[in-house]
């Protein structure tokens, strides 16, 4: 990919679901925007300068504001804010803690807010929390069919992280949590660069002149 642009802008949201301050899902999200900054910065396709923008949404700040969306209809400024994020951003980081063998309601509450086929298209990865491995599952049982269903495009290293995980080495065998968060982010960023580049490329579209103004112009003239 080439550019005749200095710097290129990219725009990265992350969603996190944790309920503590802090919480292993705010840590893991932090730990995969990082990857991906770093992926988009070396991508050896892109001979621009990147300046990757994270915006991370804390859901539980939203929490109230969910709730009442669902009872009135309308989002809050704060929710408001936290969907404009999302929804603007070039690329997509989700995370939650296991609840139940799946993602936490309030996970599952915010992407309900959304409106249709507002992630339709957009690159997603996809990341969950548990005390135990027996959890890793619900990458592939439960999120991955909840953003095709939203008809997003999550990458296909999706990851899961144990408490066990943080301090595990790479025994050679299984990859360690380290190596699969550099290999989703730089799966992220494949796809995040060049919806960017569409982006910054595109032709404006022209301004349109009111027909008022336009035909007062004309009075003028006349």
């Amino acid at each position: 990919m080439t550019s005749t642009d200095s710097t290129r802008a990219v725009r990265l949201a992350v969603v996190s679901a944790g309920l503590s301050e802090p919480s292993a899902t705010r840590l893991l999200a932090d730990r995969l925007a990082e990857a991906t900054r770093v992926a988009l910065r070396t991508d050896a396709d892109v001979d621009t300068d990147v300046d990757v923008e994270v915006t991370t949404v804390e859901l539980r700040d939203v929490a109230t504001e969910i709730a009442h969306n669902f009872t009135t209809g309308f989002a809050g400024g704060s929710l408001r804010e936290a969907i404009g994020k999302v929804t603007e951003a070039d690329g997509l980081i989700a995370v939650t803690p296991v609840f139940s063998a799946s993602y936490s309601g309030l996970f599952k509450s915010f992407f309900d807010v959304l409106e249709k086929d507002a992630l339709a298209g957009k690159p997603v990865l996809l990341g969950a929390t548990g005390g135990t491995p027996r959890h890793s599952l619900v990458l592939e049982h439960a999120m991955r069919p909840l953003f095709s269903y939203l008809r997003a495009v999550a990458v296909p290293t999706a990851v899961y992280a144990a408490t066990d995980d943080w301090a595990a080495p790479d025994d050679g065998v299984t990859p360690s949590l380290p190596r699969r968060i550099a290999r989703a982010g730089g799966e992220l960023a494949g796809l995040i660069a060049p919806r960017a580049i569409a982006r910054d490329t595109s032709p404006e579209e022209p301004d349109v002149v009111p027909f008022e103004q336009q035909l007062a112009a004309l009075r003028v003239e006349d």
